[in-house]
């Protein structure tokens, strides 16, 4: 099984009445969740980590995940309430209002032993509950835990306006980069947390600390991805009708997770292994997973069957 640890909320999302007035559709979504909800559409065993609320929203939540194949054997359920956002179109970029005080995210705790890590693939881990030390510090417990055991992915997901020192966040950001595996960010969080760093000089910093793949997503201009053994590998994004970004990069990151066990690359020892080819052949199917996305409102991850292709081309070999 593939795990996503973190948020799961609902999204409103904009929209216009029938007379014109702006008005909000409640989405489930959240990113950890948004990737499990992938991982299983594609096809992959995959389950999620974290609080879920049994209120109103939080029925949402989990119905969606479940109609999706996700497991939920590993969440939390509680009465506290579901984490909202609201989400607006900037320059074509989303930017979020999160209501996340008292919530079942902000209130999970990871009990030592609950999770059999010898029969997890592997477990990722990001997003908006690595904001709060609270959530960090139970999700970095759960890290401890599979560290060793299984492969761990990592994606910061930087939401700016929750961070309240930043500082501090980008040391918690590469504290987790550091115990991970395979390290994702788009290039906009790569912006958020270093600036006019290299790219590249960062993602051989995280490779000696100890991972074995780093990739950055670059929205139009593809991904770019350096690896241990294989090196730099750069694809293209596929052509799209761009509707929306929401969610692009949670279905690239799923999508990559299921790539690599598609191709028998999951485990820690098989990713160190990669070659340049089978990496380009990754990279190019978790883009047309994105473009997916994209190409219709909200975080909706394509299914297996809408991919057919593209998955044709991961597994030729």
């Amino acid at each position: 099984m593939l795990l996503s640890c973190g948020d799961a909320l609902v999204d409103f999302l904009p929209a216009t009445s029938l007379d014109g007035r702006d008005a909000a559709v409640p989405v489930a979504g959240g990113s950890c969740l948004n990737i499990a909800v992938g991982m299983a559409r594609l096809g992959a065993p995959a389950g999620f980590v974290g609080g879920i609320s049994t209120d109103l929203f939080g029925r949402i939540v989990a119905d969606h995940a479940q109609a999706s194949g996700v497991d939920l054997r590993y969440a939390t359920r509680s009465a506290h309430q579901t984490t909202l956002a609201f989400v607006r179109h900037v320059a074509g970029e989303p930017h979020y209002a999160f209501y996340d005080a008292a919530t079942a995210s902000q209130n999970w705790i990871y009990r030592a032993g609950s999770i059999p890590f010898g029969e997890i693939e592997a477990v990722h881990a990001g997003s908006t509950t690595l904001a709060n030390d609270h959530g960090a510090t139970q999700a970095r417990a759960m890290i401890e835990d599979a560290k060793g055991v299984t492969t761990i992915s990592f994606d910061p997901n930087c939401r700016p306006n929750l961070v309240t020192h930043k500082a501090r966040y980008v040391e918690r950001m590469n504290d987790f980069a550091a115990a991970a595996d395979i390290v994702r960010m788009s290039d906009v969080d790569f912006e958020f947390l270093y600036g006019g760093g290299d790219q590249g000089e960062m993602a051989s910093s995280f490779i000696a600390a100890g991972a074995s793949l780093v990739v950055v997503t670059r929205g139009i201009r593809g991904a770019r991805a350096w690896h241990r053994g294989a090196g730099q590998v750069e694809v293209e994004a596929p052509a799209t009708e761009l509707v929306d970004t929401i969610g692009a990069g949670d279905s690239f990151q799923a999508a990559l997770l299921f790539a690599l066990r598609a191709i028998a690359r999951i485990s820690r020892e098989a990713l160190a292994q990669i070659s340049a080819g089978e990496l380009h052949r990754t990279l190019s199917f978790a883009s047309a997973c994105a473009a997916v996305t994209c190409g219709r409102a909200g975080a909706d991850p394509p299914r297996q069957v809408e991919v057919g292709p593209a998955l044709s081309r991961l597994l030729a070999g």
